[in-house]
């Protein structure tokens, strides 16, 4: 495990076909008049009275309604709505706002470009990309903002710091040049303890996760973990795409009642989708799946459930045993237990049926020409409460764009945007927190007198 520092200082879709009908194109003349020069201004005047023909010339141009208007639309489509919760939670509750952001790394950019053969390269070059991701990040306000796939991290530190927020960052271990970022406001937010997680160390690859805990400035009893993580990519390979998820869920459990039970959001990409592969359910049980009959694998329980989970390849066939003991990290369980109840805020705030599945999840996160799907999430535990979302884009619109990134998004993936709301604290829970405040700061007797 690699300590977690701070800085300071300076996804299959056939690709879409855009089809053209003939329309009608609307020819018009507009006069052109001949520029006036201050040096042989009188001259030019002369000449035109002394002609007998007029003084603007004509020059012919098309002029097409139709694309104006498509364009128009176009632009306002690719514009995001807010969906509040319902019933709407009381505004007087501590509040703030998360962001989750894969933002497609330079080098992953330009080593798959076949993955966005429609993007124009213009919209493809890191400088473009940086100032839109940047400007979308600022302008949406958020406290907290967990990136994946930075591997121009000063880059964006230096942007992110002049709008007041401090940075830290873990690269991937190995031969990959990006990694995970956690960026949060200076006046909002204070560190209180924070770690990186180096899968590799595990045998779960090159992948890395962040974890943090923060205390609110103006509320010092309002405290959160936060974790950050971009899971493995490799579609065939569930095992170990949930052994760091569960790996990720453990040790942010651990921070979580070191500081007094406090709440965790889990942000990221984690490479799996609601319908397929990984499939997510709200339980605490993630079964590792060594039965090939989706009852077996859940038994009576599958709908009762209480947490995260579960399943691979169910018509391809079971894991192995070592998948098993990758997934669950135990050769003699089938089952993972960990003690979070996560939720996900898109699936708890209801939106349109143009931008959610069956599931609540948003129909699409992430587009380029061999996939459009969901596969970023936001979770959170108990203790907190989403009062609004940042809903995603319908899938038709997506489309239209041929692909991302585009003018407008600058990656191949959406933001993530939650706001979020502490839940009223409970007596015991200040007791706890006093408790485990004096354990993780190692107070004397005195001073433990003094705060519970």
């Amino acid at each position: 495990m690699a300590f977690f520092t701070t800085t300071t200082t300076t996804t299959s879709t056939a690709t879409s076909t855009t089809s053209f009908n003939l329309q009608p194109f609307f020819f018009f003349f507009k006069p052109s008049i001949s520029s006036f020069s201050p040096i042989n201004g009188l001259a030019n005047s002369a000449s035109s009275s002394s002609s007998s023909s007029s003084t603007a010339s004509y020059s012919r141009r098309w002029y097409n309604p139709i694309r104006r208007r498509t364009q128009s639309h176009y632009r306002s489509s690719l514009v995001r709505h807010w969906v509040e919760a319902d019933p709407p939670i009381p505004s007087h509750q501590e509040r703030f706002m998360v962001v989750s952001y894969n933002i497609l790394g330079d080098r992953n950019a330009s080593k798959h470009r076949d993955l966005y053969p429609n993007v124009p390269s213009i919209y493809m070059k890191w400088d473009h990309r940086k100032r839109i991701i940047c400007e979308e990040l600022i302008g949406r306000n958020p406290d907290i903002i967990c990136l994946q796939e930075v591997d121009n991290y000063f880059d964006v530190l230096n942007i992110m710091q002049k709008a007041g927020y401090i940075g830290s960052y873990k690269r991937r271990t190995g031969d990959a040049v990006d990694g995970c970022a956690i960026f949060w406001k200076a006046d909002k937010f204070r560190l209180l303890e924070g770690e990186s997680i180096e899968f590799k160390g595990y045998g779960l690859r090159d992948n890395v996760a962040q974890l943090c805990v923060f205390e609110m400035c103006k509320a010092e009893s309002r405290r959160l973990v936060i974790g950050n993580i971009h899971v493995l990519y490799n579609p065939s390979r569930g095992d170990v795409k949930l052994g760091q998820i569960r790996s990720l869920s453990s040790k942010a459990h651990i921070l979580s009642e070191k500081w007094g039970n406090v709440p965790v959001v889990l942000a990221g990409d984690y490479n799996i989708t609601p319908q397929l592969n990984i499939m997510l359910h709200d339980r605490r049980e993630m079964s590792g799946q060594r039965s090939c009959h989706p009852d077996q694998v859940f038994g009576n329980e599958q709908q009762t459930g209480n947490l995260l989970v579960l399943m691979d390849r169910f018509f391809n066939g079971c894991w192995t045993d070592e998948e098993v003991v990758v997934a669950t990290g135990n050769a003699e369980s089938q089952v993972v237990v960990h003690p979070l109840k996560l939720n996900s805020s898109y699936a708890t705030v209801q939106g349109s049926t143009r931008t959610r599945g069956f599931d609540g999840e948003p129909l699409a996160t992430s587009y380029h020409s061999k996939f459009i799907g969901t596969v970023d999430y936001l979770w959170y535990s108990d203790g907190l409460v989403p009062t609004q979302v940042l809903d995603t884009l319908p899938i038709d619109v997506l489309q239209k764009t041929g692909g991302l990134p585009c003018k407008k998004l600058g990656s191949d993936h959406l933001a993530l945007v939650s706001e979020f709301a502490f839940t009223p604290i409970r007596e015991d829970s200040v007791n706890n927190t006093a408790s485990a405040i004096i354990s993780a700061a190692n107070l004397s007797s005195e001073e433990e007198d003094s705060l519970v």
